[in-house]
């Protein structure tokens, strides 16, 4: 049985932190969908894909190719990276 933690995990961002990080590691203001790390950005893309409007799935869309261009944004390839 895996030991039990009372910190968080590695990664996790805890609330004191999430508040202290900029706007710009963010897809939509205020503070919403955190991009700042791939891992998130393809987190705000799944969970935009459920939540947000079609207009703020626009936006978070486009934050992530802006800020990540070799994830996959709704269907388009990645820029670079491998492959054809």
């Amino acid at each position: 049985m895996p030991r039990m933690t009372s910190g968080p995990r590695a990664g996790q961002v805890v609330p004191k932190k999430y508040r202290a990080l900029p706007p710009s590691d963010f897809a939509l203001p205020p503070g919403r969908y955190p991009d700042n790390t791939p891992g998130r950005a393809r987190d705000a893309l799944s969970r935009a894909a459920g939540n947000a409007t079609p207009a703020q799935q626009k936006t978070i869309r486009a934050a992530v190719a802006r800020k990540y261009p070799t994830i996959a944004v709704a269907g388009k390839k990645p820029m670079g990276g491998r492959g054809k």
